[in-house]
């Protein structure tokens, strides 16, 4: 099994996409209107995932699916995750509105897709934490309303590690923010990390000329994954082997 990972798909499918004849697959908010590099981006998505993604495999997805604002409106970029091979596993991004009562998100979501809210997805020994995440203190667009959200979001990335039990030989966190500010100054996040050993955090949200200001790929100890789509050309990214 390989596990892949690409975030910000910022999917806007007006009706169920279809593979076969994407000119009846219109978007309602195409990307390419802000960024031409993302000019028929979610046929890119498609193409790269079918041609290296098995369906043995699992791919992370870090928040930023879809622009919908009500859950129903997601039904068709939903509905095009579950055309696609391999286990998807995902957190919520800033963008996803949709995202609201879990339980209603978990009943519309495809057969081959885990949804991560306060607590995790095992495979075997390997376990898959995660939390949308947010702006971190000190950071140059840091306000003081931030503070709550950040503080939430702490506690839901400890929720996630707490729910585990049992042996693990392995945790990977998604999220959506990256967990530090732009200065990759010491944060809660990383304290948390430490605390349960997490060696492997993915985390997206960065696009264009942002993703300067990614992270190191290691640093205090952990891997860093930035899997921003458009900084990925499109195409998930390669994270580990694992065999249960």
């Amino acid at each position: 099994m390989k596990i892949y990972a690409i975030s910000d798909l910022h999917l806007s499918f007006s009706r169920t996409p279809d593979p076969a004849n994407w000119i009846n697959s219109p978007e309602y908010k195409p990307m390419s209107d802000v960024d031409e590099s993302w000019t028929a981006h979610a046929i890119r998505i498609y193409e790269n995932w079918t041609r290296i993604v098995t369906h043995d495999d699992v791919v992370l997805v870090g928040g930023d699916i879809s622009w919908a604002m009500r859950l129903e409106e997601a039904r068709p970029d939903l509905h095009f995750l579950g055309l696609l091979p391999g286990l998807i596993v995902a957190v919520q991004g800033n963008h996803d509105y949709w995202w609201q009562s879990i339980s209603r998100v978990r009943a519309l979501a495809p057969s081959n897709m885990r949804l991560i809210q306060n607590d995790h997805v095992r495979l075997g020994n390997l376990v898959i934490c995660g939390t949308r995440g947010w702006l971190c203190p000190n950071g140059a667009f840091f306000k003081d309303e931030d503070m709550k959200i950040y503080k939430r979001e702490l506690i839901r990335l400890r929720n996630s590690l707490e729910s585990v039990k049992g042996p693990v030989d392995e945790i990977i966190v998604i999220m959506h923010y990256m967990p530090t500010n732009e200065k990759h100054e010491y944060s809660g996040f990383i304290e948390i990390f430490q605390e349960y050993s997490v060696k492997h955090v993915v985390y997206g949200h960065l696009h264009a000329r942002a993703c300067r200001y990614r992270l190191p790929d290691q640093a205090w100890g952990i891997n860093f994954y930035l899997t921003s789509a458009d900084y990925l050309s499109f195409t998930p990214r390669f994270i580990m082997n694992w065999s249960f």
